[in-house]
Parts: structure tokens; C-alpha cells; sequence
């Protein structure tokens, strides 16, 4: 069983690492417009940025105001900010906004409309549909399932965080002690996570980061022969493992809220609706890896063949590979 588990992590990391081993480099881009009177509005646009490198992604609406320069443009650590103040422009009920560039990305739009009566409406733009019509708003803190959808997509392409629950599925086997495990993660990510959301607690993003992936290097380490065979804290008690380093992965997945923010007046709904998010696709994520080894291994009885030796220490070196390359690039990040 063990070496199925392992096949299973040999062809997942080949998929992790194109291109060039990133993760948590998707984070989605954001338009806040807030109607301040008839014809007047704000626009805020937060581009993300990749490294030293801007998303090509241009918003546009139908009624022409983004056309002009931004009264306002400011760079921050990942996002690029633009802010246009329309005060005499076309009504925003029928305008259609529509985001150039994003079919051709892999990230999100989160679109944040509020009107002068108090109105709000969320929505997620994504690279398959890049515009959406604007309509009248709907009462405040009904639209925060964007924010469910949000956090599905996140964790799924949160490889690092994917590749610590796999490692840890890797180090416990499909038994009462992952269930154990998963539960103290989930526990552990959710407290952190609304506690950094909210601003209770605050964090440099780029050590956290860094910490993330000294969390994945630790269970890559524990998946040695060697460390199996000494029967360390990790493999006595998992769970402890998962809380611990469940804390700081808590604290990653607030930064994209951090980034976005969330709508003042149903944030309790939205970071709800986004842990809930982050817990489906765990879930879906383990559900999915141990139907592929339930499905391996009746293939590997049914032809009576068995894995070579090498795989044994396959998942050791292919996490740890991975990890130690996010160490090192989020370590210079943070210095």
C-alpha cells in the first residue's frame, strides 16, 4: 500500500511542478465600484502582481470611464492599485464590465459593486467568462457565496498546501489516525484564519510563506526510511504535527482575504463561506487521491504485479525537492 502511495505521489508531483514549481502565485485580481451619487462612482482595480511582473488584465466598462488615466495608481508587495473617481457619467444599472486578458490568464476576478442605498453584490469573473452586465444591487451580504467558490479555488491550486495533506496521507495511511489529523488541520487553519482575516492578528505574508514550506520539508523529512523506521513525534502523534503546522497554513490562506478584503458588512458570511470553500476542496482533494489508490491497487492485484523498490523513497525526495525550492525563493523574498 505504501508504494501505491507513493506512484500516486510520483505522478501528482510531476503535475506540481510545471511550470517551474510555483505555488500561491494565482491570486485574484479585484473591482470595487461604490456608487457615491446619480451619475457619479469609484472604481478601485487590484492587479496582482507575479514577482516584478504585472497580470496583462485590463478592465474595461461599456460606458467608457475606465478609458481615461487613473486619478490614483500605487504599487504594493502583489497588487497593483488604480482608482478612477467618475463623477458625471452614465449610470451603472446596464453597463457591461468586462476584463481584457483575463481569458488568456489562469486567476479570478472578484467583482464588488455597492450602490448609494446600501445595496451590495459580489461576483467572480473568471478567465472562461470575463464580463459581466451590471443590474440592480441585491440587500447586503446575499452575494458572499463568491466568496465560497473563492476558497475552493484556492486551496486547489495551493499546491504546497495540497502537497502537506497529501504528505501527511503518505505518512499515516487511509486510517482513524488521518481522520484525526485532517480534523486538527482544519481546526487549527480555520482559527488562524479568521483571527488574521479579521485583523485580530497581524503577520508578514512572505515568512509566513516561507514557514509554509519549512512545514512541507519537515513531512517530507519524516517520509524517510530512516525517520519511519525511529517512529518519531510524527508518526506517534499526527495530529499535533497537523495542528501545529496547521496554524501557520491558516494564516496563508487569510492573505488572499487580506489582498481582497472582505465586505464590511457580511464579513462573518464571507469568511465563513470561504473556510467552508478551503475545507470542500481539502476534502475533495483526499477523496480524490485515495479513489486513485483504491482503483491502483485492484489494478496491480488483478495483473499481480508490485511497484519497483525506488518509489519507497520517491515521495521523500519528490516533496522535499519541491519544498526546499519554495524555502529558499520565499526565504530571499522575505529578506
Amino acid at each position: 500500500m505504501n508504494r501505491l502511495l507513493a506512484l500516486c505521489l510520483v505522478l501528482v508531483a510531476v503535475v506540481a511542478g510545471v511550470p517551474q514549481a510555483q505555488a500561491h502565485e494565482v491570486r485574484p485580481a479585484l473591482v470595487q465600484i461604490r456608487e457615491t451619487g446619480p451619475r457619479a462612482y469609484e472604481v478601485v482595480w487590484k492587479r496582482p502582481v507575479v514577482g516584478d511582473m504585472a497580470l496583462r488584465l485590463v478592465p474595461h466598462l461599456s460606458g467608457g470611464a475606465l478609458e481615461k488615466a487613473a486619478e490614483v495608481e500605487q504599487a504594493a508587495p502583489g497588487y497593483v492599485t488604480r482608482v478612477w473617481r467618475v463623477r458625471d457619467g452614465p449610470p451603472l444599472a446596464g453597463q457591461t464590465l468586462e476584463i481584457d486578458g483575463l481569458s488568456q490568464s489562469v486567476t479570478d476576478v472578484i467583482v464588488r459593486v455597492t450602490t448609494r442605498d446600501g445595496g451590495t453584490s459580489d461576483h467572480v469573473l473568471k478567465p472562461a467568462a470575463p464580463r459581466l452586465t451590471l443590474g440592480p444591487s441585491r440587500p447586503a451580504g446575499v452575494a458572499v457565496p463568491a466568496y465560497l467558490r473563492l476558497g475552493v479555488e484556492h486551496i486547489l491550486v495551493g499546491i504546497d498546501h495540497l502537497l502537506f495533506v497529501l504528505g501527511l496521507l503518505l505518512l499515516i495511511g487511509p486510517n482513524w489516525k488521518l481522520v484525526k489529523a485532517i480534523t486538527a488541520f482544519t481546526v487549527a487553519h480555520s482559527l488562524t484564519l479568521a483571527l488574521a482575516a479579521l485583523g485580530v492578528i497581524r503577520f508578514p505574508s512572505a515568512a509566513i510563506e516561507a514557514l509554509v514550506a519549512l512545514s512541507i520539508l519537515f513531512v517530507a523529512l519524516e517520509l524517510t526510511p530512516t525517520r519511519r523506521a525511529a517512529g518519531g513525534l510524527a508518526q506517534r502523534r499526527p495530529w499535533l504535527i497537523a495542528f501545529t503546522f496547521g496554524l501557520l497554513h491558516g494564516m496563508a490562506f487569510a492573505g488572499v482575504l487580506a489582498d481582497i478584503g472582505l465586505p464590511a458588512d457580511a464579513a462573518p458570511q464571507a469568511l465563513l463561506l470561504f473556510n467552508l470553500g478551503v475545507e470542500i476542496g481539502q476534502l475533495a482533494f483526499v477523496a480524490a487521491v485515495l479513489l486513485v489508490l483504491a482503483a491502483g491497487r485492484r489494478l496491480l492485484q488483478a495483473n499481480h504485479r508490485t511497484l519497483p523498490p525506488w518509489t519507497a523513497l520517491a515521495p521523500a525526495y519528490l516533496i522535499g525537492s519541491l519544498a526546499a525550492y519554495w524555502l529558499i525563493e520565499r526565504t530571499v523574498a522575505a529578506i
